[in-house]
């Protein structure tokens, strides 16, 4: 049966994919709390209160808990649809230099032949975050976050989707394999190094908090970028000391995003170091396909000679050294870096080095020497162990 969703296509450039939380990451407070609580009448440190408890009571997602919260409070007060949302959205304030973030960032990626992309990964509501400025303006490439399920009249009955802190990091491998759509199952199916769209190198996850910690783990382990932002105007630094102490993030920052400022300076580096890293991962990709490539139209009893040649140079006692000879006098010939592997063996492992004149190792090796029109220096040192020209 075909896949009916999309995927995001691997294409020419490296894609650097930058994944942000919002609240108090893009936002300096959380995003019901700049209108829309107030809205419905309630005191928001009452609201927070209450949503929490109710979480508690009834071992409920603290997502779903405010999601009811917002519909509970919302009846007889404003209608409760999409659109309403959105427009609470317009009015969320942005930290500085969040309007012009996202394009310039994009803009300095394709100046270094990267292609940057802005991911939202939230537990906030996706209602409100498409009603921001910048979501409008196309500034993400996917909003994942809570969101409701509508009626025919655009009225919110339902939670449609629940983002929390644990399962935030399914969303990266989302990401990382270009398989954004939420109903997609191919987010579990096995790509190829080379396949790979957005490898988790590539991959920088902004956050501010503790329910950042599972994708901070997730992306600073598989060789990404964990930066930890904090209030500017505050200065308050406490969650992202404790993040850096428990080798959650790499480096944090003030949630500054104008140009010039530190956060610009250190996502422009991790481009220019992509750009660069990429050649170089291109290229290692390139020769293990090659070898790969080469490798199948080998016999497998050259695969085999090989091996037993590797594993002659490791020996490390007389019994293996032994045995490994006498699967290798199962064979005639040898292929030129095969005996060159076999003379390395001879001429370097003292293991080998010490039984060279056992009869059994000594016919083979004055058989693979009888065979060479030209020794190396490795075969000839080989060649006076045997006729006691080197002590040992």
């Amino acid at each position: 049966m075909q896949n009916k969703y999309e995927k995001k296509q691997k294409g020419d450039l490296p894609v650097l994919a930058i994944c942000y939380d919002f609240d108090k990451t893009l936002t300096p407070d959380d995003m019901q709390a700049q209108g829309y609580i107030q809205a419905v009448g309630q005191d928001v440190d009452e609201f927070w209160m209450e949503s929490n408890m109710l979480a508690s009571n009834h071992e409920m997602d603290q997502g779903l808990a405010y999601m009811y919260m917002m519909k509970k409070y919302s009846s007889g007060k404003i209608l409760f649809t999409k659109g309403t949302l959105m427009e609470h959205g317009k009015s969320i304030q942005l930290f500085p230099g969040v309007e012009k973030w996202f394009d310039r960032t994009k803009e300095y990626g394709k100046k270094c032949g990267v292609k940057v992309e802005h991911y939202i990964i939230s537990s906030g509501l996706k209602e409100m975050i498409e009603g921001t400025s910048v979501a409008e303006a196309g500034a993400f490439e996917k909003i994942y976050a809570n969101s409701f399920l509508y009626d025919e009249f655009g009225v919110a009955i339902w939670p449609a989707q629940v983002i929390n802190y644990t399962n935030k990091t399914q969303f990266l491998f989302r990401v990382e394999k270009g398989v954004l759509d939420i109903g997609d199952d191919d987010v579990n199916s096995r790509f190829a190094e080379e396949d790979t769209r957005v490898p988790f190198r590539n991959i920088v996850y902004i956050g501010d908090s503790a329910t950042d910690i599972p994708c901070m783990k997730l992306v600073k382990t598989r060789g990404g970028y964990s930066i930890g932002v904090y209030n500017p105007e505050t200065e308050e630094k406490t969650k992202v000391y404790q993040l850096i102490r428990d080798k959650r993030i790499d480096y944090f920052v003030p949630a500054d995003y104008r140009e010039g400022e530190i956060l610009d300076k250190l996502i422009c580096s991790i481009i220019e170091k992509t750009a660069k890293n990429e050649m170089i991962e291109k290229y290692r990709i390139s020769c293990e396909k090659e070898t790969k490539d080469a490798e199948q139209f080998e016999s497998m009893e050259t695969i085999i000679k090989r091996e037993l040649s590797i594993d002659l140079i490791g020996s490390s006692s007389f019994k293996e050294t032994h045995t490994i000879i006498s699967e290798l006098n199962m064979y005639d010939d040898f292929e030129p870096d095969t005996v060159e592997k076999l003379f390395t063996a001879g001429a370097r492992n003292g293991q080998v080095r010490a039984v060279i004149n056992d009869p059994d190792v000594a016919a083979f090796y004055n058989g693979l020497i009888s065979k060479c029109n030209v020794l190396s220096e490795e075969g000839k040192k080989v060649r006076d162990l045997i006729d006691g020209c080197i002590v040992r």
